[in-house]
């Protein structure tokens, strides 16, 4: 008898793919056969980002590859939003990815009339002309967004009811639907909310096609869980799905959950989870070692070495990255810094550093788990939030794009887990964060009061993450009332052909350059 199957199609993001991945795994110890549709160029990644963890059985996991359009002035070979040269194309690589419509139509009718059909497609919310094609096919949509109900649900609200176009910058306003206790300044609302006020605006519009595919569908996925988003805001957030009823299903953290599916309990909790996150080429195992191996020697003391990340998105200046290095090394503190700039150079004699060490990336996973690290400089983004608060590591917040700034507001102001730099603009970049601020930063984070209650307060947080993806907790709990639900949907109403398992189809799409479809993709395990 052939598997239940699910189909998972990731934006091309390394941040939005991450966390699916995590999903498939945890899907695929449940004795789900999963395929993954992804582009030639992203999935050496994801084939690389795959859990290793030992198991009793392999991952059943297939990848599916369909070319990437070619789209000037995007680069050529282009593929994933980390390799765009600056962030000003990411409309134009999102507007990309819909001319994959056509080819992903043919494979989704091919998937439908095969020997085992899938239950449903999980597609993210940038793609979200999926839904139209999953409804020729009468299969569900379950749209990811890889944010928080926090930040979605103040989002949707922002977009719908429009507080903050009265309001001068600085001056705290209520967002309808949120506690009363909540108050926010425009400098937290990310730009492509505030740019909905102007309906003829192209970026308003193509983002308002999205919310509209986004609460029609089926079901949403969030990498979360009950503990750290809260009631409110789920709550909140659902009702803007009334029209289908969509459900939020929580079910993160995604890694944790996974860890504890293929491991159990006892074995999860001391799991180490190596992910290639925000690389181009996959896994370095030198960089790997040596980020282990200098947090291992001298017998460094618990909680003394800073971690420092700020994403693989945003762009920091030179001059941003030379006032971090001075404030890191005055702060007297051993860290452990990421950056991706190629051109800059540490401002030290021969580039050596007295505290740290710099690298182009780091097991991020890993380093936050090692018993030596004790406080996390971050961008705030989602998957790193999640990351910070499941190994129980307090945050320094530097959010710099997109919802990170509300990532860092509900982090360090709901739910106590982190402190903040004040002087971080809304893009990132505006403001330049000056060293002593970043000294003094660092000080407080790792041996201040505010620093201790954040620590204690992110540990709690860990242990109900924890508790969540456990047996009989909230997001193991979750999913399995997601495979039930999906289980007992009515078979699609749509009779397709059923074609020969194994076949392999050309598609040819002349005008947009896409000119093969795999039916059948790399088996995994």
């Amino acid at each position: 008898m052939a598997k239940d199957h699910i189909v998972i199609f990731p934006f091309m993001a390394k941040g939005h793919t991450i966390p699916l991945i995590h999903f498939a795994a945890a899907l695929s110890s449940r004795n789900l056969r999963i395929t993954i549709v992804t582009t030639p160029g992203n999935a050496p990644f994801i084939l690389q980002s795959l859990p290793s963890h030992s198991q009793q059985q392999p991952l059943d996991v297939d990848l599916l590859l369909l070319p990437f359009p070619h789209c000037p002035p995007l680069p050529a070979e282009c593929e994933s939003t980390d390799q765009l040269p600056s962030f000003d194309l990411y409309p134009l690589f999102v507007g990309a990815t819909t001319l994959l419509r056509q080819p992903f139509e043919r494979l989704l009718h091919q998937l439908m009339s095969s020997d085992s059909p899938p239950l449903c497609l999980v597609s993210d919310f940038f793609l979200g002309w999926t839904l139209d094609i999953c409804k020729e096919v009468d299969l569900p949509r379950l749209v990811f967004h890889g944010m928080s109900t926090f930040s979605m649900s103040l989002c949707k609200s922002l977009w719908t009811h429009l507080p903050h176009l009265p309001v001068h910058s600085e001056d705290p306003f209520h967002v309808p639907g949120t506690p009363s206790t909540l108050l926010v300044t425009r400098d937290v609302i990310p730009d492509t909310v505030l740019g909905s006020v102007d309906p003829l605006n192209p970026a308003t519009q193509f983002l308002s096609q999205l919310g509209d595919s986004d609460v029609n569908s089926w079901g949403v996925l969030v990498n979360s869980f009950a503990a750290l988003d809260g009631d409110d805001y789920v709550r909140l957030f659902e009702s803007f799905y009334q029209q289908t009823n969509a459900r939020a299903w929580l079910l993160g953290p995604l890694s944790l959950l996974s860890e504890s599916l293929q491991l159990g309990e006892s074995k999860a909790a001391s799991a180490t989870t190596t992910t290639a996150r925000g690389r181009d080429d996959g896994l370095d195992i030198d960089e790997y070692s040596s980020c282990i191996e200098w947090l291992n020697k001298d017998n460094r003391p618990p909680r003394s070495v800073v971690y420092v990340s700020f994403g693989t998105q945003a762009h920091v200046s030179e001059e941003q990255l030379e006032e971090v290095a001075h404030g890191l090394e005055e702060s007297s503190y051993d860290y452990i810094w990421v950056v991706r700039s190629e051109k800059w150079s540490p401002p030290t004699k021969k580039g050596k550093l007295n505290k740290g060490k710099i690298v182009r990336w780091a097991p991020q996973v890993e380093v936050l788990k090692h018993g030596a690290t004790g406080g996390f400089v971050s961008h705030c983004g989602w998957n790193s939030v999640l990351e910070g608060v499941s190994a129980g590591v307090p945050f320094l917040a530097w959010p710099m794009i997109a919802e990170q700034h509300l990532n860092a507001k509900h982090l360090v102001e709901e739910l106590g887990a982190g402190l903040r730099f004040e002087s971080t603009a809304a893009d990132g970049t505006s403001t330049v964060v000056r060293r002593e601020e970043v000294r003094d930063g660092v000080r407080e984070l790792m041996g201040g009061e505010r620093g201790r209650k954040a620590r204690e307060r992110v540990v709690e947080l860990s242990e109900k993450a924890k508790v969540a993806v456990a047996d009989g907790g909230s997001s193991r709990r979750t999913l399995g009332e997601l495979i039930d639900a999906l289980r007992s949907r009515p078979p699609p109403q749509v009779v397709l052909h059923r074609t020969t398992k194994g076949e392999m189809v050309q598609v040819e799409e002349e005008e947009e350059e896409l000119q093969f479809e795999f039916r059948d993709g790399i088996r995994i395990g």
